[in-house]
This record gives C-alpha cells, structure tokens and sequence, in this order.
C-alpha cells in the first residue's frame, strides 16, 4: 500500500507534497548512541523503499552529522521527488575536545560546538552552511529552530531569543529566501505551541514543526494555536508523535516521556490508554501516529528511527486503520479533549 500524502499550498507557488509519514533525522546523528554509517543507509533506505519522501533534518542534529548523513542518501534521488527541510538559529564551529557540545547527547560526532545566532547574517550562514553539509541543490523548507523554554531554560531567554530573532533581522533573512524563490516556505521547529503561536501573531509563517505538544497525551494547542493556523492555512508536521517513547513502548518500566524518565501520572494515563486501544484492537503506536492527522492543519507526521526495523515500525503505523469507535472511547473516558478532531 503506497503511503498516503498531503499537498500543502498556502502562497500559490505549486506547494509541496508531504508524504504523511516524514523522517526525522535526528536519530541519525547519533542521539543517545552510535550507530554505523551502515545502519544510518540502512535505515534511509528502509523508508525511501517504503515511500516516505519528506526529510527533516537541523545543524544541531549529531552537530551536522545528521546532514551530512543525508548528503550520499539523496544525490542520487531525482529532487523533484523529495520534500527537504532544515533550520536556522545556531552556527556549528569546530572546537577543542574540552569544550565539544552536547556531551552525553550526541555520540561519537565530530568536534563540535553550537553557537545561537538568530541574525540575518547568521541565518545566511547557518543556510548555506546547510548546503554545503547536504550536497544539494535545493531546500524546501526553512525552519527557525528551537525558540524555546525547553532549549533556553526560561521564558525571559526565550522572549529574549525571539526578540532577537526579529530584531537582528534573522526573520527578515528568511523572508527575503522564500521571495526569491530559493526556498518554497517558512516555519518554526519548536518544542512549545506557545512559542509557535507568538510567531504566527507576529510574521508571515507558512509552517511549522511542532515537537510532541499535539499527541495522545497533549491536546491544549487546540486552546488558540490550531485553529490560527487552519484561519491562515498554516501547515503543521509533528515531530516527537510518542513523546519521546512511551507512547510507543506502553507504560512499561523505564518507559521515557519528553527525553526524562516518564512520571507517575503520565505512565497511569498512558496504562489507560492502553485499556482502550486492547478493547478495540488498536496498536498504541498506531493511534499515536495516526491521531495528529485528523487535525485539519496537519501534513505529515515525522517520528525518527535509528534501525530499519524502527522504520518499518512506522510504516505499519502510517497504514493503520483506526476505527472511530476508539476515539470516541478515549473522549468518552475523559483520556482526550472532545474538542479534538476525531
């Protein structure tokens, strides 16, 4: 069964195509360990194979080793059959060993270290330096990365990031790529709808990447977020759709929520949704992936995978039939928002 796509057009310039199964790449730059650059191929060429031909990758991911991961994978792919995406907000400088970012993090990766620049001439540089890792002649997609609480560590340095961002005219830089035509649309990746949805109210964005804040577990983007973007006809992709695992393994022992150990009241709620998903024969990994995109806003869904078996899993999940008695189940249990589309 060929995967399911979603046509997204919001300018007028031809839009894009999204598989709405994506990849996220940053598995590939050998989060939380290492893999070979024969498992990364091997786990490229499971989801090409399977159809997936929307890719999303960033700087950060393996401190560019996610990009350049890509570079052999994709040149020999027609471009015209792929949707690409990366980000903007940090330059990657080579360092001394001693002060190599992301210790604990990213494995066996190049010396490395990440500086924030939300200017102009830093996203110029970020995207160019983009293509240089890539190899490639064109990106789709230009997401401003990481605005956020999670990756900053307060509100006061988010708001200050996002200031800058406007005010040393990073989103001036991003707006002049996509009037000429070098890149198709704009957007955020971002770890919080709030932040998402300041920058909606504040520019001109075509897309954004929202990571594990409309799940199973999470609905309150619906409270102002989602429905701006249906008004304005701004496409969303989640990334993290199991937040961060444990709607893929179940609430079992040691089961991971948003990168940290998964707390009591999540691994309850989680237990119960399971309940619901053995009453209707549903898998909980493919209720998870299949729930953000009965949301009207959404054009694909982009979990990651470091094996091909990872992969595979996903394909059997982007497949999946959900029967509208289950969701009905979840409301009716109180485990979802009945606002939420179903």
């Amino acid at each position: 069964m060929a995967l399911k796509t979603r046509h997204w057009d919001r300018l007028g310039n031809g839009g894009l195509t999204f598989t709405e199964l994506g990849f996220g790449t940053a598995p590939l730059g050998n989060l939380y360990k290492a893999i070979s650059e024969e498992e990364a191929r091997a786990t490229l060429d499971a989801a090409w194979d399977g159809g997936v031909r929307y890719y999303d990758t960033a700087p950060l991911y393996g401190l560019g080793l996610a990009e350049t991961r890509l570079n052999p994978f994709l040149r020999g792919k027609p471009r015209s059959d792929y949707v690409l995406s990366s980000k903007v907000g940090r330059l990657i400088q080579h360092c001394a060993p001693e002060h190599r970012a992301g210790v604990g993090k990213w494995f066996d990766v190049p010396l490395r270290r990440e500086h924030y620049d939300y200017s102009y001439d830093g996203v110029m540089r970020s995207f160019e330096h983009s293509f240089a890792r890539l190899g490639v002649d064109q990106i789709d997609i230009l997401y401003v990365h990481d605005l956020c609480i999670f990756s900053h560590g307060s509100k006061e340095a988010s708001d200050t990031r996002i200031e800058e961002f406007f005010g040393a005219r990073g989103y001036d830089a991003m707006i002049s790529l996509r009037d000429q035509g070098l890149i198709k649309a704009i957007g955020g990746g971002v770890n919080e709808w709030e932040v998402c949805q300041t920058l909606a109210e504040r520019g001109d964005f075509d897309l954004f990447l929202l990571a594990g804040r409309y799940t199973l577990l999470e609905q309150d983007a619906l409270d102002g977020f989602l429905p701006l973007c249906e008004a304005r006809g701004i496409g969303i992709v989640t990334g993290g759709p199991y937040n961060s695992g444990i709607l893929a393994t179940g609430a079992k022992p040691g089961a991971y929520y948003n990168y940290e150990a998964a707390p009591k009241d999540i691994l309850d709620r989680v237990s119960a949704i399971e309940d619901v998903c053995r009453d209707h024969g549903v898998r909980l990994v493919d209720a998870a992936f299949q729930f953000p995109l009965l949301h009207p806003a959404h054009v694909a869904v982009i979990p990651g995978g470091q094996r091909a078996s990872e992969t595979a899993d996903n394909l059997q999940a982007a497949q999946a039939e959900i029967p509208g008695a289950f969701w009905a189940d979840l409301k009716t249990r109180g485990l979802m928002r009945e606002d939420a589309p179903t």
